[in-house]
C-alpha cells in the first residue's frame, strides 16, 4: 500500500483507525484502504453510520453555538479527529472572533491534518494527548499558552468516552477535567449506546464485534451510565436526550432514525 504524502511515517497504514473510520463516514479522503474496508464491515450491520455521525456532528454545532452564545470563548475539544467542514473553530470563531480552541487527540493523522488546517490561526492549536491521561493535557505547553483555565472553557467530549473502557475509569477522567475548570464552564459530550438504535440489539451488536476485533473497543453505555459522567455539572435544557432532540434547528421528525441512536447533553457547572 503506498503511503499518502499527508500520513506520517510513525502510523501503520495496515492497522484500522477508529478516526479515520469516522473521516470515511462523514465523507473525508483522510483515511485508508484498511479503514473502509472495516467501516464497511460495521455498516454490513448498522448501514445508518453515516447519519449517526452526521447527527454527532450537527449536534456538536449546535452546542459549541450555544456555548458561545452564553459568553463563553474557550473551547477545550478532546477526542476531536481528523478535521472536517463545520470544525469547532470554525463554529466558534464565526460566533465570536475571539474565540480560543485547543484540540486534542491521540492518532498522528488527526494531530498533522489539525496542525496544517490551523495554521496561521493563533487562536486555535492541537495537542497530541490522550483523554486517559488528563494531567497531560493540562499541563501541556500549548493549553497553557492559549487556554486560560481561570475563566470558563467548554470541555468537548463529542464520541470519545464511548471508546474508553471501564478498566481505564473514564468517569475518574472526566472528573479531573471537570475540577481544573473555572467555574461557569460547560461539558458538551455525546455517547453510543443501544438505546435509538433501530435495529435489535443482536444485529447492532454485530457493528460494535468490529470495533473489538480492531483493538478499539466500543462501549455501549446506558442512559443513566452516560448520566454519570455529568456529576459536578448542572444539566442545560433538554437534558440529556437523542442528538436530534437537542436544541435542534429543524424538526427533529424530519431526521433519520439512526440519527437517534445515542446521547447527548450539555451540563454546566455553577
Amino acid at each position: 500500500m503506498e503511503r499518502p504524502a499527508w500520513a506520517p511515517r510513525s502510523i501503520d497504514i495496515t492497522v484500522p483507525s477508529v478516526s479515520r473510520m469516522y473521516d470515511y463516514y462523514l465523507g473525508g479522503s483522510h483515511n485508508f484502504e484498511v479503514d473502509r474496508e472495516a467501516a464497511r464491515r460495521a455498516m454490513e450491520f448498522m448501514p445508518g453510520l453515516p447519519k449517526i455521525m452526521q447527527a454527532n456532528r450537527a449536534f456538536m454545532r449546535r452546542a459549541v453555538r450555544f456555548a458561545a452564545g452564553e459568553g463563553i470563548t474557550q473551547f477545550l475539544d478532546i477526542g476531536s479527529g481528523i478535521p472536517t467542514f463545520g470544525n469547532v473553530h470554525e463554529v466558534a470563531q464565526k460566533a465570536s472572533p475571539e474565540a480560543r480552541v485547543m484540540y486534542v487527540d491521540h492518532d498522528p493523522v488527526a494531530v498533522a491534518h489539525s496542525q496544517a488546517v490551523l495554521r496561521g490561526n493563533d487562536r486555535a492549536d492541537i495537542v497530541a494527548a490522550d483523554l486517559r491521561k488528563p494531567r497531560e493535557i493540562l499541563n501541556s505547553p500549548e493549553l497553557r499558552g492559549l487556554i486560560d483555565l481561570n475563566r470558563p472553557v467548554a470541555l468537548l467530549l463529542v464520541a470519545i468516552l464511548h471508546f474508553v473502557e471501564d478498566a481505564d475509569d473514564p468517569y475518574a477522567a472526566v472528573a479531573e477535567l471537570r475540577q481544573a475548570l473555572a467555574p461557569g464552564s460547560m461539558l458538551v459530550l455525546t455517547h453510543a449506546s443501544y438505546e435509538g438504535i433501530p435495529l435489535p440489539p443482536e444485529r447492532a451488536e454485530g457493528a460494535v464485534d468490529v470495533y473489538q476485533d480492531i483493538r478499539n473497543p466500543l462501549i455501549m453505555r446506558t442512559r443513566d451510565e452516560i448520566a454519570r459522567f455529568f456529576e459536578g455539572y448542572d444539566m442545560v435544557e433538554p437534558g440529556l436526550v437523542p442528538m436530534p432532540e437537542w436544541r435542534p434547528d429543524t424538526a427533529p421528525e424530519d431526521e433519520d432514525p439512526y440519527a437517534f441512536s445515542g446521547v447527548a447533553g450539555v451540563g454546566r457547572t455553577a
